[in-house]
């Protein structure tokens, strides 16, 4: 018997915005002219439909530094951009080392190295926190996570996780079964066995009551679930939740010791907020926590190639007898040159102090509109990772999903791109080369669509 396709959920609250809701629609026929609408439908034609992704909102012909340059020649400031953009789009120096590359060695069959990506392992051991000084390559962060799960097993000789409900690190099925968000979860049948779960540590919606002050009851309820299970091979979490959401900042040396007390590794995942976009190179310096394994992805590309790594403890080299990862493009010359390429910008242009003056800038004049706008709620992040809690006037504490939005397409249509998370949350991420012009800019784009709706 063929089953019945999953319908669009719009209630399913996720790190990204539906793609099929009726503010999408609505949005598309007042912003989209005949010509881009042939593209969308010709996409649409050709490719499998999914949540957040195909149909699709548009077609970009170009993006530069903070901006994206959509079929109809409009400029888009990308507060969004995937968080691949850390360097800003098309940076000079990652696509003069992606061209130069070109030229010398294109492709590194298997069983092969080359002189890029060792001189790329190097040097993410040498700014890595801690002993962590091992490391793998793999096309995407999911791979990545996958390669973690399976040296965790090896290494400890158990199969279980704990990860937290919410989580998101990854769309294939083994990252599916240790995220915990519904819509890519649901309707897909039997996930890996073994994967318990937890809640998170987000006082807004936290099942401890814990209020708006987390007291640490969920990184203890770890420890208790550790002791239960007894055989737990490892705790994986966000570093920070890309809602965003920031851990008070002793909840991750609770997690650690917890971990030390039973035997578990610790797997913090910083695909999409590693590399300088909170102030500091990796997230977890923030908590002065090493964890056993630590994967990053997204901007180590620099806006250009797929590319994410694992990077562990040298004891945990214990797979040499089975292949953890044994990708096509595990050793790319041209991936691993436009991360040198990444790293050497992020380090000469002084990305991380900028990240953490123009983060605090942001949240500064952002805090300076909620007097005149009370659906502000509350507003935090880390750097230029910022989000901006949406609610309802009359009760602060009520989430409120339609103005958010509302408030996105309104934004796009002034032209300034960012993502909602969890129904409710702006989450604002430009690339850390943005200028102070263009975050007065998005400022004001927020501050105009604020207004508008009130009009509205």
């Amino acid at each position: 018997m063929t089953e019945k396709p999953i319908e669009p959920n719009d209630h399913l609250v996720s790190e990204g915005d539906v793609n099929l809701s009726p503010m999408r629609k609505d949005w598309s026929s007042n912003h989209i002219d005949k010509e881009t609408r042939s593209l969308l439908d010709e996409d649409a034609k050709y490719f499998l439909h999914q949540s957040l992704s195909t149909p699709c909102l548009n077609v970009l012909t170009g993006c530069e530094g903070s901006r994206l340059i959509d079929q109809q020649g409009r400029e888009i400031l990308d507060f969004h951009g995937n968080n691949v953009h850390q360097v800003g789009f098309g940076h000079p120096k990652v696509i003069q080392a992606i061209k130069q590359q070109l030229d010398l060695l294109p492709f590194c069959t298997r069983r092969y190295t080359n002189e890029k990506s060792i001189e790329l392992a190097k040097r993410l051991t040498e700014i890595a926190p801690g002993d962590l000084n091992k490391v793998l390559f793999a096309p995407g962060g999911a791979e990545a996570i996958g390669m973690a799960l399976k040296l965790a097993r090896l290494k400890t000789g158990r199969h279980k996780t704990i990860s937290m409900w919410d989580s998101f690190h990854g769309a294939s099925l083994d990252a599916i079964s240790i995220g915990g968000e519904a819509v890519f979860r649901q309707g897909i049948g039997p996930l890996l066995p073994g994967c318990e779960h937890v809640p998170p540590p987000n006082p807004a919606d936290c099942p401890f009551e814990c209020g708006q002050e987390c007291d640490l009851k969920c990184a203890n309820y770890i420890e208790y679930v550790l002791e239960k299970e007894g055989d737990i091979a490892a705790v994986i979490g966000e570093t920070m939740r890309s809602i965003p959401y920031v851990p008070p900042p002793s909840y991750w040396k609770v997690v650690r010791e917890a971990c030390d007390r039973h035997g578990a590794l610790l797997i913090l995942d910083e695909i999409p907020t590693g590399l300088g976009r909170t102030g500091k190179m990796f997230v977890c310096e923030h908590y002065d926590v090493v964890p056993d394994m630590l994967v990053i992805g997204k901007g180590l590309g620099g806006g250009v190639f797929p590319l994410a790594a694992l990077i562990a403890r040298s004891d945990l080299d214990v797979g040499g007898g089975v292949a953890l990862g044994h990708y096509t493009h595990e050793k790319s010359p041209v991936g691993a040159a436009a991360a040198l390429a990444t790293l050497t910008v992020i380090e000469e242009e002084g990305l991380l102090r900028r990240s953490q003056e123009l983060g605090k800038a942001l949240q500064d004049r952002l805090c300076g509109l909620q007097s005149r706008h009370p659906e502000i709620g509350n507003i935090r992040g880390l750097g230029l990772f910022v989000g901006i809690e949406v609610v309802e006037p009359s009760n602060p504490t009520r989430k409120n999903p339609n103005l958010a939005e509302r408030l996105m397409y309104e934004c796009l249509s002034r032209g300034l791109s960012f993502k909602t998370t969890m129904g409710n949350v702006l989450t604002l991420t430009p690339p850390l080369t943005v200028t102070q012009e263009e975050m007065e800019q998005a400022v004001e784009i927020l501050d105009q669509s604020f207004l508008a709706n009130k009009t509205t």
